[in-house]
């Protein structure tokens, strides 16, 4: 049965009441759904409209991390702390495949451009990426020193970004695994990495509160955006690249232009960190998930 859980904040966004704390958050391609994983081990479905629960996905024995749709909206990836990658099929939550072999959490997953290729990062210290067609393992990415929080395809699927408690970000060649360049300075672990649209720019969010961003060519840093006055935990670039979203322990979503790293908003209203921000493939809403036990759907002029 299908169930109601919005609740109308202000005209500005709703919010999803979860059963428990939400540690991700993703829009299908086409907008019309979210998908959200939590604390209580499960992946849920949402119609993104009004909020409305779709269905329930069980099967992880333990928190889900991180959630992934595929590019053609096919296919719904998670990550957990049982330490495998699941996939299901998006239209029924048919549970698809299992990838097991990572030896601890997996914290982040991510599907490549083309579909093919799914990338997970895990406390294990490694990045892995997956045959999607099969769930055969391609390659193994080892050169971090501590935890992989967050993985992330550049646009022309040639770079893959991993996020480390080791305070670096890595940039790999996804044809062979080879480390391309390693940026370093940031003072305390990385929580999320995401790329520009276009493929140009690098954003990485830190426990040190900062978000920097990076010139993926060539690693160099330009700018570094401060203001938040807690772990930085994800970012999200909007689908035109202009804006990039933040979202903190600090209990706050903030949006910065992406041209000169100007603060454009911050949005308030959750009761705890937020863990988790998205935008929706229209650029219309930007979604958020607390530890709150909601997501919260802005809408962004």
């Amino acid at each position: 049965m299908e169930q109601q859980l919005v609740i109308e904040v202000n005209r500005t966004h709703v919010r999803i009441e979860h059963p428990a704390p939400v540690y991700s958050i993703a829009f299908s391609p086409d907008g019309q759904t979210l998908a959200s994983g939590s604390a209580d081990k499960t992946v849920r479905l949402w119609r993104a409209a009004d909020g409305t629960l779709l269905r329930t996905l069980k099967g992880h024995t333990n928190l889900v991390e991180s959630v992934a749709f595929s590019p053609d909206g096919q296919t719904l990836a998670s990550g957990s702390g049982d330490k495998t990658v699941r996939l299901w099929q998006a239209a029924d939550g048919t549970l698809l495949c299992t990838l097991e072999g990572h030896a601890n959490w997996v914290r982040s997953v991510a599907f490549s451009p083309d579909g093919q290729t799914l990338a997970s990062g895990s406390y294990d210290k490694t990045v892995r990426l997956w045959r999607v067609a099969d769930g055969a393992l391609l390659r193994t990415l080892e050169g971090h020193t501590d935890w992989v929080r967050s993985v992330a395809f550049s646009p022309d699927e040639q770079t893959l970004a991993s996020g480390s408690d080791d305070k670096t970000v890595r940039l790999w060649r996804v044809a062979d695994g080879t480390l391309l360049r390693t940026l370093e300075g940031h003072t305390n672990p990385i929580e999320s990495v995401a790329f520009s649209p276009d493929g140009q720019t690098l954003a990485s969010g830190s426990v040190d509160y900062t978000v920097r961003l990076w010139w993926a060519a060539d690693g160099t840093l330009l700018r570094t955006l401060e203001g938040h006055t807690g772990s930085v935990v994800s970012v999200a670039f909007s689908p035109d690249g202009q804006t990039l979203a933040s979202g903190s322990v600090d209990k706050t979503v903030r949006l910065w232009r992406v041209s000169d790293g100007t603060l454009l908003r911050i949005l308030e209203g959750h009761m705890d960190a937020v863990l988790s921000v998205a935008f929706s493939p229209d650029r219309q809403t930007l979604a958020s998930g607390s530890v709150d036990y909601t997501v919260r759907l802005w809408q962004i002029d």
